[in-house]
């Protein structure tokens, strides 16, 4: 199957000119969405969870500079392997909607060619940015995978420095829109497995006809050297990765309210 995304994108002029800040790539991923995926990870995040695993992704003014059309040229060689696993481009991050415009350029050219899309977002989205701009990016993205880090706002604030009010009033607007999502949700034992509070979550995620499953994402430390490497203290160490049975317990959960559950 044959994608003119080079002839397309010579003719879109922000393609060319608007330039996003990328922190690394990812070219055969396959748990950022359906099939083998090329992910591009963004720069530049608001929240600063405990158990981030991506903590060089925080800063807005590192990661490298790139055009939507270095982007493409990057993503063009592995569309054989996206198209053969129906697979897509995941923009994750960090946080992507900070760089809203960049993404749904890139977005568009690729939906325009029927590659799927996929957000991979924590909803940041400030009350200014419910605009036209993410209406234009709604419009072009075929799947958001909504990581919700904790239920309990007083909880959220201590995991994360920020309120939760943005990841659930994003939350509400993806299911005033009919967006398909999948639901992400890390089991940090100690910090967001309180059955009380997944209890809570379940029940407000049932209540979303949008949502295709939730994912139980169970805590790991792979990302712990990258806190060293910031001369910091990973605040979760000594944290041990969540128990078979805890998860099973959470996934039943989330199943008394008929949701598809991936653990």
């Amino acid at each position: 199957m044959q994608h003119p995304v080079i002839e397309m994108h010579s003719r879109v002029a922000d393609a060319a000119h608007l330039l996003g800040r990328v922190h690394s790539f990812e070219t055969c991923g396959t748990v950022d969405g359906p099939g083998t995926r090329f992910v591009v990870f963004l720069q530049g995040c608001m929240f600063r969870c405990q158990y981030c695993h991506n903590r060089d992704t925080w800063e807005m003014d590192e990661g490298k500079l790139y055009s939507v059309t270095d982007v493409l040229t990057e993503i063009l060689p592995y569309i054989p392997f996206i198209d053969a696993s129906n697979g897509g481009v995941t923009v994750s991050g960090g946080e992507p909607l900070l760089q809203k415009q960049f993404v749904r350029v890139l977005f568009k050219l690729l939906h325009q060619q029927g590659i799927h899309t996929c957000l991979d977002t924590n909803g940041y989205v400030p009350d200014a940015g419910y605009d036209e701009e993410l209406e234009k990016l709604m419009s072009c993205t075929d799947l958001v995978l909504l990581d919700i880090k904790h239920i309990n706002d007083q909880k959220h604030l201590q995991l994360t420095r920020v309120t939760n009010q943005y990841t659930l009033k994003f939350a509400d607007y993806l299911h005033s829109c009919g967006k398909p999502v999948w639901i992400r949700y890390v089991v940090v034992p100690g910090l967001t497995d309180a059955e009380a509070d997944v209890e809570q979550l379940a029940e407000s995620v049932g209540h979303m006809n949008n949502v295709e499953k939730v994912e139980l994402l169970p805590y790991h430390t792979l990302g712990a050297h990258k806190w060293v490497a910031y001369d910091e203290c990973y605040p979760l160490a000594g944290v041990v990765p969540p128990s078979a049975e805890k998860i099973a317990a959470l996934k039943a959960i989330f199943e008394k309210y008929d949701i598809n559950v991936l653990a």
